[in-house]
């Protein structure tokens, strides 16, 4: 499968100032670009530029950034799952993973991460996918926001539910050892119903053992 992938891009203006909102950018686009000190939510920001980089050049990878002049203050991406993960056991051509999402405090509550994901969906590509995103608490700033969980994964949802992504049912042990953990998934409008039962056999593969 060749992964097609169309640039797109819109301004969003926040009361911190103005932020271009683009992707799928290349590494090397990528790498010319500053990264600001507090995306840290995943690893240390250096760290993190760097492994940005690399998925931005994988063949399905995509990043879109949010940035204020040169610096990269926010950021999404997409790529096949993990490999230890349930999810990439199908070796589906056509699922991946919004792996993770990431705005520096300075600009949450202005929308960016709504942003990031409608630029993420005008490219029509998207509509040849499944797309899935696992929530785990665990990796929410609850500390930094004051949120608790059930405040956070709702903030989390609605921000999922922009991008057309929505809540799905799982037997998967990560997601059930937590209730405010979940699966949130899109499948796109080109997707064929084959993929989508042998997606609906890897959300559940305990379905038949009782």
């Amino acid at each position: 499968m060749e992964h097609i992938k169309t640039y797109h891009s819109l301004e969003l203006q926040t009361r911190n100032g103005n932020l271009l909102i683009e992707g799928p950018i290349s590494g090397e686009q990528l790498k010319s670009l500053n990264f600001h000190e507090d995306l840290v939510a995943f690893r240390p920001a250096k760290q993190q530029h760097e492994a940005l980089v690399e998925i931005a050049d994988l063949p399905e990878g995509r990043i879109i950034v949010a940035r204020a002049d040169n610096e990269v203050v926010g950021y999404v991406t997409f790529l096949y799952p993990d490999p230890l993960e349930r999810w990439s056991q199908g070796n589906m051509e056509n699922l991946i993973e919004l792996g993770a999402i990431e705005v520096i405090p300075k600009f949450r509550s202005s929308g960016v991460g709504k942003a990031l994901l409608k630029v993420s969906m005008m490219d029509d590509f998207m509509e040849n996918y499944i797309i899935i995103t696992t929530e785990y608490y665990w990796h929410w700033d609850l500390k930094g926001t004051g949120l608790n969980v059930w405040d956070y994964r709702k903030i989390m949802e609605k921000m999922m539910n922009s991008g057309g992504l929505v809540w799905y049912a799982t037997d998967d042990p990560e997601i059930t050892s937590h209730p405010a953990n979940c699966l949130m998934v899109k499948v796109g409008k080109r997707v064929d119903p084959e993929s989508v039962q042998k997606f609906d056999s890897i959300r559940f593969v305990n379905r038949f053992m009782y």
